[in-house]
């Protein structure tokens, strides 16, 4: 049996194993090394197959025996086959997969600059790939002529590719640069694939640019390395089958609502039904504060709570495949979208005033729920990519979710 795998120093985030598993039927292990453990391990590690990752796909180079035309053209390695003779045989995969990333978002590059943030091993192949689609790359580094201090040297920029790992999981919120410079973007693109949305692609959708994250090259690149550690050809078809399924089982459904709706219920029979975690905002801040919520609302006031809110919705909003359900007023700050859409599908529990739980709830008890709903409609209206009414039996509630989710 082949034994394959992952090679990089940090890997804990990684999608790659379950990619692997739907791809073929071989072994497919996470293997963290540190630099200085590089050379043993290529040379007598337990491993047929290999992907690279960060930091290693420059530095795996000098151990190869023979490179692919690709890998050779770029100076960057994602894919090692060991041969029968044990001789390393290195080859570049991120170039087929940015390209099926491109031709997936239906944007035409062809002779258009395109500026690549960051300069390594994938700034390489997203490079080759945009050149061999006739776009004119520019890439943007820290130091050299064109870096993050002179962009406005590029604002006539159609596309921007980040190849950095600025704002990748666990350091979700983090952007490589504003966009505020450019003029006129056809399209965003991210290789990072944990979040689902980097801020970059926040920012890009809030200017009304499509943006693009890098699950789908993720998939690609690991189809055409399978076909590398298998020596078998797949299908394309499997690229878009298994995204769509990995996006399923990575997104995280995010419950929102008035104080009373439902949400904790819907929450708990979704986690029965699909077996994933259930967390609870409101649980987070009474765990990290060691209060309830109406002794919170009591000592420190409604402004505390939220800043509160906000900090526990920032952890459970960077995590994935989760069921997470939120406070009533969680829509108030408008900082929490961004928390919640970076990796989930948004959903407003409704349900008839006349039926909403009030006791235990600092806002709504003696509260006039009429006004409080006015004046909140808008920002759940805002937050939610699916509006679903929680006025019959909370199992079918949550059945009709399960049934609308893409």
């Amino acid at each position: 049996m082949l034994s394959c795998g992952l090679l990089g120093r940090k890997l804990g985030h990684s999608y790659s194993p379950r990619i692997h598993s739907l791809l073929g039927d071989y072994e497919y292990v996470l293997y963290e090394k540190q630099p200085e453990e590089l050379e043993s391990f290529l040379r007598d590690g337990p491993w047929t197959g290999l992907n690279v990752t960060i930091p290693y796909k420059k530095s795996v180079i000098p151990f190869c025996d023979e490179l692919s035309d690709v890998a050779a053209a770029t100076g960057s390695v994602n894919t090692l086959v060991r041969r029968p003779d044990g001789a390393l045989y290195g080859d570049s995969t991120d170039g087929f997969g940015f390209a099926r990333m491109v031709r997936g978002s239906g944007v035409d590059l062809s002779g258009k600059k395109v500026l690549i943030l960051g300069s390594g091993g994938a700034c390489a192949a997203v490079r080759y790939a945009l050149t061999s689609m006739g776009a004119l790359p520019v890439v943007i580094s820290r130091t050299g002529p064109d870096n993050y201090g002179n962009l406005s040297l590029h604002r006539d920029a159609a596309a921007i590719v980040n190849t950095t790992p600025v704002g990748m999981y666990p350091d979700n919120g983090a952007s490589p640069l504003s966009l505020d410079v450019f003029e006129r973007l056809d399209a965003v693109y991210d290789i990072i694939y944990n979040p689902e949305r980097t801020a970059l692609m926040m920012d890009a959708e809030e200017r009304s640019v499509p943006a693009f994250g890098g699950l789908t090259m993720l998939v690609a690149q690991a189809k055409l390395s399978s076909e590398r550690f298998t020596g078998t050809e797949l299908p394309d078809r499997l690229i878009g089958q298994i995204t769509a399924r990995l996006a399923g089982e990575t997104r995280n459904l995010a419950l929102v609502g008035m104080p009373g709706c439902g949400k904790t219920t819907v929450a708990a029979l979704l986690g029965e039904k699909t077996g994933r975690d259930v967390l609870d905002s409101d649980c987070e801040i009474v765990q990290n504060r060691s209060l309830s919520i109406p002794e919170i609302f009591s000592s420190e006031g409604e402004d505390a709570f939220r800043t509160y809110e906000t900090q526990a919705l920032a952890r459970l909003g960077s995590l994935s495949g989760r069921i997470i359900s939120t406070g009533g007023g969680a829509v108030l700050r408008e900082e929490n979208y961004r928390l919640l859409h970076q990796n989930s599908v948004i959903i407003w529990i409704t349900r008839d005033l006349s039926r909403l739980a009030r006791d235990g709830r600092p806002l709504s008890e003696g509260a006039d729920l009429e006004a409080m709903y006015r004046a909140r409609e808008p920002r759940y209206r805002r937050f939610a990519d699916l509006i679903v009414s929680n006025d019959g039996p909370p199992e079918q509630t949550a059945a009709r979710i399960l049934e609308a989710l893409p």
